[in-house]
């Protein structure tokens, strides 16, 4: 009979802790109490997390911008706002050093050189991850088109040739009758756009301003070209189906300021998602209306 009753007790024993180690929790029949008063004390702990391991990631890659004729009017805009964005800038140009002594100006590196001798320059793309170019001018047919077409054409190559990411060109809109008086200023304009969107497929981008107004420095002095340009772009903006009326349609493209072509062009040399191809007057006011990213 005792040997029953021990029996008996064994194989409760068993099953409350089988039970018990069912429910996550290996107690015996004696602990259980002790276990539960402790249990109906704690209010909701939170659950300890240790706190993760930090990964030391290495730094994006920054960007260099070089910018083509960065010592004149709309190339000193363009370097000035790539400084203000943090971003490293040179400058190419055949004089060299700018003669703005502005705190901005100090942070350009200034490079001589000529884009119509590609060995007097081809060392200052090292390091550069996205090219500007702002070079144009005018003269006699064959001289514009040498410095609008041919010398563009010569970075948009040494460019590519040296995996230079971006490219961003700054041309020129049509004026329609205006086109016949400058031939060679935009036969060479638009010679440089189709080399660029055959090297650059998907990282060329042409900006095509019209008159662009700002403040131009001339020696010392310095002229508002704003109190021209700033009212005839509010109005020509909202005038973009008079541009389509032929042959004198061109006419009607809106100016547009120097900070907001410099803007548009920075923001597409650096922004991987800028769409790629031609923007013209409208596209650079609507984009730099937006916000930088």
């Amino acid at each position: 009979m005792s040997r029953s009753i021990q029996n008996s007790k064994f194989f409760v024993s068993r099953f409350s802790n089988i039970a018990a180690s069912r429910n996550g929790r290996f107690l015996s029949i004696e602990s259980n109490k002790t276990t539960d008063c402790k249990d109906s004390n704690k209010v909701n702990e939170p659950f300890k997390v240790e706190e993760a391991e930090t990964v030391h990631a290495p730094p994006p890659p920054s960007e260099k911008l070089l910018i083509l004729g960065g010592n004149g009017f709309v190339g000193s805009h363009v370097c000035k706002e790539a400084i203000d964005r943090g971003l490293a800038v040179a400058s190419l140009s055949r004089s060299g050093r700018s003669s703005i002594q502005e705190p901005w100006a100090s942070r350009v590196s200034w490079h001589q050189g000529d884009l119509l001798s590609t060995d007097s320059w081809k060392d200052a793309l090292n390091g550069v991850t996205s090219v500007i170019s702002c070079v144009g001018g005018f003269g006699s047919n064959s001289h514009m088109y040498k410095i609008n077409g041919t010398a563009n054409i010569n970075a948009i190559r040494a460019a590519a040739e040296e995996g230079v990411k971006r490219f961003v060109y700054i041309s020129a809109a049509d004026f329609g009758v205006v086109n016949y008086l400058l031939q060679g200023y935009y036969e060479g304009k638009r010679a440089a756009e189709t080399e660029l969107l055959t090297r650059y497929t998907y990282g060329g981008v042409i900006l095509r301003p019209g008159f662009i107004y700002g403040t131009r420095r001339v020696g010392s002095m310095k002229l508002p070209l704003g109190v021209i340009g700033s009212p005839m772009e509010m109005v020509l903006q909202h005038a973009k189906p008079l541009s389509q009326v032929p042959l004198v349609g061109p006419l009607f493209t809106p100016p547009v300021n120097v900070t907001a072509v410099a803007k548009v062009a920075v923001r597409a040399a650096t922004d991987p998602v800028f769409p790629p191809g031609i923007i013209d007057v409208h596209g650079i006011i609507r984009y730099s209306q937006q916000k930088s990213v």
